[in-house]
C-alpha cells in the first residue's frame, strides 16, 4: 500500500487549497478513505471520510461546510477541497486507509497565515 499526498502550501486566511492523495497497492475502489491532520503539539484528528463508492461522507464538526472530500476511483485518488481556511486549520494533513492495518502517507503541510 502506498499513499502519496500533494497540494499543501501556504495560504492566507479565507483562501482555498485542494489536497490530493494518490493511492496504489490495493483495490482502491473497495475501501473507505480518510483524511487526518495533526497540528504541532496536538493529537492526530480525523478530518473527513468517504465511502468506497463515494456516496457517503463524514466530516469533523470543525470543518463542516468548508471542506469537501471526494474521490475518483478511476484515478485511484482521493481529494480534500478546503475553502474558507482558518489559521487553526494549519497542520500536516495525512491520507489514510485501513487495509488489514492502518496505512498513512507522508503528509503534506498546510499553513494558513497572513
Amino acid at each position: 500500500v502506498q499513499l502519496v499526498e500533494s497540494g499543501g502550501g501556504l495560504v492566507q486566511p479565507g483562501g482555498s487549497l485542494r489536497l490530493s492523495c494518490a493511492a496504489s497497492g490495493f483495490t482502491f475502489s473497495s475501501y473507505v478513505m480518510r483524511w487526518y491532520r495533526q497540528a504541532p503539539g496536538k493529537e492526530r484528528e480525523l478530518v473527513a471520510a468517504i465511502s468506497s463508492a463515494g456516496g457517503s461522507t463524514n466530516y469533523a464538526d470543525s470543518v463542516k461546510g468548508r471542506f469537501t472530500i471526494s474521490r475518483d476511483n478511476a484515478k485511484n485518488t482521493v481529494y480534500l477541497q478546503m475553502n474558507s481556511l482558518k489559521p487553526e486549520d494549519t497542520a500536516v494533513y495525512y491520507c489514510n486507509v485501513v487495509v488489514r492495518v492502518n496505512h498513512w502517507g507522508q503528509g503534506t503541510q498546510v499553513t494558513v497565515s497572513s
